[in-house]
């Protein structure tokens, strides 16, 4: 894509997540990187969604630096979408939103734990909450650090990123991505929508049970795995 199409992709994306409900104000952000033309595109700090335009978009290096032309500064968050984006080479969009289910598995610091096959469509296991950042990474390079335990979370705990597509941020909120902004996005949408499945699910039977391996393995690979056959 050419560099205005990459910033018209990424307002659309922006965009999509107030149309889904999942941001208000100046909440949530979504990037693009492209990794030929060394930069990333994300959504500008500060403005609301009602006063953004595709020229509004920020444009950095991977390593957060203003590209030549750019008019307003990255989200804050951008070191937290730079570091998925070092380590998760396949990663070409990431959003973040604050969603309200979503958010309160952040805030309990717990995973979005698989009960049905609606998950197992789109997620291959529970999606993890990382472990709370100490004083000292919220203190200095507190963006820096939340990157950091998001990539840690994965590595640790063998997680591969293109087959569970968010984390939640203990006390922060969730990360999704894709292939695409739209991909992103969509992820975004149905991590919301999972979270409320399980607050309602477990309001009506609170030690509900995991939904069986066999039945993760099926549903998911019949969508994501090499033979796939359901779109």
């Amino acid at each position: 894509m050419t560099l205005q199409e990459l910033k018209k992709d990424v307002f659309e994306a922006n965009l999509e997540l107030v149309r889904r409900g999942l941001v208000i104000y100046t909440w949530g952000n979504v990037s693009i990187i492209d990794r030929e033309k060394g930069i990333i595109v994300i959504k500008p700090r500060g403005i609301e969604y009602d006063d953004l335009c595709a020229d509004d978009m920020s444009i950095t290096d991977l390593d957060g630096n203003l590209v030549d032309g750019t008019k307003l500064l990255p989200s804050v968050d951008l070191d937290i979408h730079i570091a998925i984006y070092k380590h998760f080479k396949d990663v070409q969009a990431i959003a973040h939103t604050h969603s309200t289910h979503a958010t309160a598995f952040a805030q309990a610091r717990l995973d979005i734990p698989c009960l049905g096959t609606t998950h197992a469509d789109h997620f291959y296991g529970p999606i993890p909450c990382t472990r709370a950042l100490t004083k000292e990474e919220t203190a200095e390079d507190y963006e820096k650090h939340t990157g950091d335990v998001i990539v840690e979370t994965f590595i640790e705990r063998k997680i591969n990123p293109m087959q569970v597509f968010g984390v939640n941020v203990a006390g922060h909120g969730p990360f999704t991505w894709g292939a695409t902004s739209t991909l992103a996005v969509e992820n975004s949408v149905i991590l919301e929508e999972l979270s409320r499945m399980v607050i309602l699910t477990r309001q009506i039977k609170s030690d509900s049970t995991l939904l069986e391996d066999y039945a993760l393995d099926k549903h998911f690979l019949r969508k994501h795995g090499k033979n796939s056959y359901f779109y």
